[in-house]
This record gives structure tokens, C-alpha cells and sequence, in this order.
């Protein structure tokens, strides 16, 4: 069977979308060349995963939705993401591609504080998203859906926090892909400047239940000299869409990103969590959860790249497949040439519910430099019987005792994850997936 690798949107078709919102030439120009560039490009290659049959195209690539004037007026599962008794005060809802809510706390606004859609930044704050957009993270040519996301970008956030600004509440974004059929390609940028600190949290959810669209979402992190940035996220795409998220950071001097990541999706999926600790003494903490279900098939990849002075990288994995789900968890640790002092550690644990379902847990460590300490543990098993037998003799059903289970084996991660919003909201969709 061939693969169709048809492009889905010619040239003439990207200007005019750069036109009709008024995009600055070189955002044009960066649209078109990346599109040229997607011709020829082949699809990224993750470890023991097959994708070259998984939707990437077939999509539409343009829908609106109605903006709203109070959270009540959303329904009950997007209303999950907040709490009704302390609303958030700094939020962005993004619904299909209209922004349908967006509130920023005039406190931050007058600190210079920037949190708005990617097309309203464009306009606004155009120089500041120019140095930053595409250029130290991610590359428009590593591969072909890359060079789509830059091609097709239709939505997204950019985050600027100023040199010693520390922000307290959350700063967060949901991403309502509400239209069945239409492509959510997001772009997400947060730049914390020197000695700034913040929160992000972003949600992603969607209900299609067919294979009719595509996520291609790339996230760009950048933590200036002792900035930190806390970045917590919950994926949950429905069955019909299939994902991909790239999220990239790159630390400098004394600089740390910590990543929160619960990757709740139903369909097909290919993650990427990597970030660059560019700076002497930058720290970086990648904790990631999942529940795996149905048939899907996902490949998760966390890497953290050291290459400054006494740097310190932890990653921490926990996945459950259930039914016939099957799912690759990678994690790499990587120490260059001259990152003396550097520590590097990582674990992975991956628990199969049923006979067919399948995990692969590959812990790799990448050494260049012989004044360091680096370590890595990973396991792969099924449900210790024993446990059921224990629960299911105190009148459990077998159901509700793998339930416990589930949770019992999640929540060292659910509890290491630094912001109590992504901890509460993860619980919800691990109940959920788990029911």
C-alpha cells in the first residue's frame, strides 16, 4: 500500500491565509518556505514506531467558534479544567481557532506581562515573537510535519514574562478543538527573560471520535540567565485525532524548566520532549503519565541535553496500557563534551493490564564527558495477581481493584508534578480513561 504524501494546501492558499490576517512579510515568507521545504522532507522516524500510514493531511484546516462571555457558558468538560470557586485570573481559551475567552490580570499588564494568541502577538508585539519563533528550539526543516506546522500554523499563545518579574498565579491556555474535522496546528511560545519566573498550564481536548483530523502542535520554552518556568500540560485528544507534540526548551545560565506532562490522548500519538540545557548549572525536571487504551498506538520520547557545567537533568516516566494499546517510552539523557560536574538521572515504568497491550520502556544515556553521574532505571510488567487476590478478598470487584492499582502506580509522578491545577485536572482524566 503506498502512502499518500500529497501536500494538502498549495501555495496560493498560504498567502492568502497569511493575508487575510495581516501577517508580517517574513512570517509570509517563513510560511512559504517551510511549505517548499515539506515537499521534500519525509516524515520523523520514532524509535519502533510506524507512522507513515497515520493520518497527517487529510484535515480542513479553518473553522471559527463563538466566543463566550462567562466560563458557565462552557460545557461540563471544559468546565473541569477550572475550579468554579477560584476562577482563573489569567486564561486564554482557544476554540477551534477563535479565541473564545482571553483575561490577563492587570497587575501583569502593567509589568509588562504578555499572554495572548499567536496572531494578536503577531501585531503587537511582532519583534519579540520574531526572535524567538522557530529559531532556538525547534527548526522548520528537521522533517516533514515540522515543515507543515510552519506551513499551516492556524493557532496557538505567546507567553513574555520581563528581566525580575515573578508571577505567582498560573498563566493558563485551553485549546478546544470543538470542529470534528479541523487540524489543530498550534504553535506555543513562553519566554521567561533573566531572573523572571512563571507557571503555564495548558489543556488540550477534543471529541471526534473517527480518524478525521490531526494535532500538529509545536511548543517552544525559552528560559533566560536564572529565569524558571514550570510548564504543566494535559493532552487529552479524543480517538479521531491523530497527534503530533513537539515540545522543546532551552535553558541558559542557572536557568530552570520543569516539565509536567499528562499525555491523556485516545488516538494514535507521537510525543517529543526535549530540552537543551544550554548554560552552566541549568536544571530541567520531565515527569510525564499515560494511560493507553482501545487499539492506539503511541511513541513518547523525553530527552534532556546537557551541555553547561554542573547541570542537572531528571526524567521520570509512568505509563499503563490497558485492552490492546501499545506504547514506546523513551528516555535519554544526553551529556556533551566539557558538561564536567553534570548529573543526568532517569526512571521508567511502564504496567500492562491485559494480555494484549504492550510497553517497551528504552532507558539511554549518551556520554561525552567523564566528570559526571548519570544512572537510569526501567520496568515492564503486568499486574502482580497477588495485588488483585488481596483487594478482590475484601469484596473489590476486579474492576474497582485495578482501578486502585492504576492510581496506586500513578501517582508518585501525579504527586512530583509542581503545580496542584495539572494534578487535580490529570486525576479527572485518569478517572475517566480508567472508568
Amino acid at each position: 500500500m503506498t502512502v499518500d504524501t500529497k501536500l494538502p494546501y498549495d501555495r496560493n492558499y498560504i498567502e492568502q491565509f497569511s493575508n487575510e490576517r495581516n501577517e508580517p512579510q517574513w512570517m509570509k515568507e517563513l510560511r512559504l518556505n517551510a511549505l517548499e521545504q515539506a515537499e521534500s522532507l519525509e516524515l520523523p522516524k520514532p524509535d519502533k514506531t510506524k507512522i507513515g500510514k497515520w493520518n497527517f493531511t487529510r484535515f480542513k484546516h479553518v473553522a471559527t467558534g463563538e466566543t463566550i462571555s462567562s466560563l458557565s457558558d462552557l460545557p461540563k468538560e471544559i468546565q473541569d479544567f477550572f475550579d468554579v470557586e477560584n476562577l482563573p485570573e489569567n486564561l486564554v481559551i482557544q476554540r477551534n481557532q477563535t479565541v473564545a475567552f482571553a483575561k490577563l490580570n492587570q497587575e501583569l499588564v502593567d509589568k509588562g506581562v504578555i499572554f495572548t494568541d499567536i496572531f494578536t502577538a503577531l501585531k503587537e508585539h511582532e519583534e519579540l515573537v520574531k526572535r524567538y519563533y522557530m529559531k532556538d528550539a525547534v527548526s522548520v526543516d528537521e522533517h516533514k510535519l515540522t515543515a507543515l506546522h510552519a506551513a499551516l500554523m492556524n493557532g496557538g499563545v505567546f507567553v513574555y514574562v520581563p528581566k525580575n518579574v515573578q508571577i505567582q498565579e498560573p498563566l493558563q491556555a485551553v485549546f478546544w478543538q470543538e470542529d470534528p474535522e479541523v487540524a489543530l496546528v498550534n504553535h506555543v511560545l513562553v519566554v521567561a527573560d533573566e531572573n523572571s519566573e512563571l507557571t503555564y498550564v495548558e489543556n488540550y481536548i477534543s471529541n471526534n471520535v473517527e480518524d478525521s483530523t490531526v494535532a500538529n502542535i509545536v511548543t517552544e520554552v525559552i528560559a533566560q540567565d536564572n529565569a524558571k518556568i514550570s510548564f504543566g500540560a494535559v493532552d487529552n485528544f479524543a480517538a479521531g485525532t491523530t497527534t503530533y507534540v513537539n515540545r522543546r526548551g532551552v535553558g541558559y545560565r542557572d536557568a530552570t524548566i520543569d516539565w509536567a506532562l499528562g499525555q491523556m490522548n485516545d488516538g494514535n500519538t507521537v510525543s517529543e520532549n526535549v530540552t537543551h540545557l544550554v548554560g552552566d548549572g541549568g536544571v530541567s525536571n520531565a515527569n510525564a503519565v499515560t494511560v493507553g487504551r482501545g487499539k492506539q498506538i503511541q511513541n513518547f520520547t523525553a530527552k534532556i541535553v546537557q551541555f553547561g557545567k554542573n547541570t542537572d537533568g531528571q526524567i521520570l516516566q509512568r505509563g499503563v496500557m490497558k485492552e490492546g494499546a501499545s506504547s514506546i517510552f523513551n528516555a535519554v539523557g544526553k551529556i556533551e563534551h566539557g558538561a564536567s560536574g553534570a548529573n543526568s538521572e532517569q526512571t521508567s515504568r511502564v504496567l500492562m493490564l491485559s494480555e494484549k497491550s504492550r510497553g517497551d520502556a528504552n532507558p539511554i544515556l549518551l556520554i561525552e564527558e567523564d566528570d559526571v553521574t548519570a544512572g537510569h532505571a526501567a520496568s515492564v510488567g503486568r499486574v502482580d495477581p497477588m495485588q488483585l487476590y488481596y483487594l478482590m478478598s475484601r469484596g473489590i470487584t476486579k474492576e474497582e481493584a485495578e482501578r486502585l492499582i492504576i492510581h496506586g502506580f500513578l501517582d508518585p509522578v501525579v504527586r512530583e508534578l509542581p503545580i496542584a491545577a495539572v494534578q487535580k485536572q490529570l486525576k479527572q482524566v485518569i478517572e475517566r480513561k480508567v472508568d
